[in-house]
Formats: structure tokens, sequence, C-alpha cells
């Protein structure tokens, strides 16, 4: 358990990469696709999108961080590790997936890293255990917590 526990961190690291890699991206895109004029970075849909994934993202991040420190405290590290792992997988996909969405058509092209976002961002929710797993993880160590 202790080796998945490690992985997970590593997964929620790739995971993190992933999300900000798709937020890259879609940023790039979007401050230099034009449509009615002026850049789709200004309109209130894309910005709405770009905020769900800065969200989603961080929180990823600071959760990942958070089950690094209390490894590296000689802490138990085993909830906040499918913690990060959960969220950072999900928001890999989930960034993924809105960036594809911003590109448009564009985002299905191989040129674009979109596509590839995506297909990298889905695998990160199958290895080192399913997010069905994580929340079960998750679940038996409050359990635990609470003397229960």
């Amino acid at each position: 358990m202790r080796t998945l526990d490690n992985g997970r961190i590593g997964i929620a690291g790739q995971g993190v990469g992933i999300a900000q890699a798709a937020i890259d991206c879609a940023i790039d895109y979007a401050s230099k696709r034009t449509a009615f004029g002026s850049p789709i970075l200004k309109m209130q849909t894309i910005q709405s999108k770009l905020a769900d994934m800065e969200l989603r993202t961080e929180s990823a991040r600071l959760l990942m961080y958070k089950a690094a420190m209390l490894k590296d405290e000689g802490k138990n590290f085993t909830k906040m590790a499918a913690m990060s792992k959960l969220a950072a997988s999900e928001a890999a996909t989930f960034c993924a997936h809105q960036c594809i969405q911003i590109l448009g058509g564009m985002g299905y092209v191989s040129d674009m890293p979109a596509e590839r976002l995506y297909r990298d961002a889905r695998i990160t929710e199958i290895y080192e255990g399913t997010s069905e797993i994580q929340k079960l993880v998750i679940t038996g160590n409050m359990i635990k917590e609470y003397g229960l």
C-alpha cells in the first residue's frame, strides 16, 4: 500500500502538469483566434471555462503539495495521496476536455496538443487505482479518523 501511496503523489503531479498544459494551450489559442473582430479570450463563456480550469488545477496542485509535505514529514499520507490523485486526474481530464471545447475543430487535429493531452489525462484516472478506488481509500481513512 505504501508503494501505491507514493505512486499516487506522482500521478497527481502528472495530472497537474497535464491540466496546466491544457490551460496554457487554451489561453494561447484563445488569445490568437478571433471572432467578431476580437480574440475569443474576451468572450465571457471562454473566460468562464478558463476560470473553472484554473480553479480545479490549483486545487489539485495544493492537495498534491500537502500530500508530498505529509510524506516528507513522515506522517500518514494515505488519504491525502488518494485525494490529490483523484483531484489531479479529474482536473486533468476536465481541463483537457475544456481545452478541446475552446479549440473547437482544431482540438481534434493531431498537430495541436489538446488531442494528446486528453488521451494522457484519461489514463491518469485509471492507473495507481481508479477514481472509484480513490474514493474508497478516502472514506476508509475517514472512518478510521472518526473512530468508527
